[in-house]
């Protein structure tokens, strides 16, 4: 059966663990410049709803080194539920590919896309979720800690789409996870209702940074105003006043925390060019591995790995 990967969730927690072992002997591979080509004449759709430097050189450099062509499909090639419908898109692309990655403002055109689409969908962000990002974020975790027991993880900043692919992972592997925000930027309610319904996770929201970041094993952090937000930005800096992940707030950790961020970052505002530039930071590590675990994830799906 065709198989998608939309959220976490999409897979099992040991789906999950064999793709980090998946990313790992890649990533190897990668490394050793191995003639490995599993996606030889193989071509992949990329849909970009919404641009991104991280994404776009992740998926096209990691599909060409096994073996793959990836096609860029930009905002202005296909104006994705404004000029065609989605289902017409998902169903006309997927007879000239082998798999499509979107990168999409609205959850429901993804999730429409993945319905209609003969060959399987992989989600490279929505409004809504970031898997990818925290499956490579995970593996990331894995290589630095050597394991993921009594881990817990801060995230520090607006509940958005990252958060809410955080907490989709909770639902699969045990965690413990604070997202301090201010008032008025919770994550999605919905989600956070189910993730601790499913029982798994120790999950916490917290308006004091200070308090979330005690004990933390990694402190994460977000840009304040995501794509599409903009317009708020300076309303957003006066409501994160006092949210910024600098020194002093990874010194209030208590031990020897990972700093991480998912890219890009505005620095000097959701965060500081000290810490990113720390022994604490691992940002540039989890930028690599965004390619490594995507290819994982796409030999999975493709029932190549």
């Amino acid at each position: 059966m065709k198989r998608d990967f939309l959220h976490i969730t999409d897979f099992t927690a040991d789906e999950i663990h064999e793709t980090f072992a998946l990313a790992r002997e890649v990533k190897a591979r990668f490394k050793a410049r191995e003639d490995y080509k599993p996606f030889k004449d193989h071509t992949m759709a990329m849909i970009f709803a919404k641009p991104s430097a991280r994404t776009r050189i992740s998926f096209e450099t990691g599909f060409f080194r096994m073996g793959g062509h990836a096609l860029y499909l930009g905002p202005s090639d296909i104006s994705i539920g404004k000029r065609e419908a989605v289902k017409d898109i998902a169903r006309v692309v997927a007879r000239y590919n082998d798999v499509i990655m979107a990168r999409l403002f609205s959850h429901d055109h993804v999730l429409e896309m993945a319905q209609y689409s003969s060959v399987p969908v992989i989600n490279g962000l929505t409004d809504y979720n970031h898997p990818c990002q925290i499956m490579a974020d995970m593996f990331t975790i894995l290589e630095h800690r050597g394991h993921f027991r009594d881990l817990k993880i801060a995230y520090v900043g607006d509940g958005n789409n990252i958060v809410h692919s955080w907490l989709r992972l909770a639902q699969r592997l045990p965690l413990h996870f604070v997202c301090a925000c201010p008032p008025g930027y919770q994550p999605d309610s919905k989600t956070l209702a189910e993730t601790r319904q499913a029982g798994l996770s120790e999950i916490e929201i917290s308006h004091d940074p200070r308090t979330a970041v005690q004990g933390a094993d990694i402190v994460y952090t977000d840009v304040w105003a995501s794509m599409g937000q903009k317009e708020e930005a300076q309303q957003r800096k006066e409501r994160f006043k006092g949210f910024q992940v600098n020194d002093e707030l990874m010194a209030a950790t208590g031990k020897e925390s990972l700093f991480m961020h998912c890219l890009p970052a505005e620095r000097g505002v959701e965060t500081t060019d000290s810490v990113i530039e720390s022994a604490a930071s691992i940002v540039f590590d989890e930028a690599e591995n965004r390619m490594h675990a995507q290819n994982a994830i796409l030999l999975k799906i493709c029932g190549k790995g």
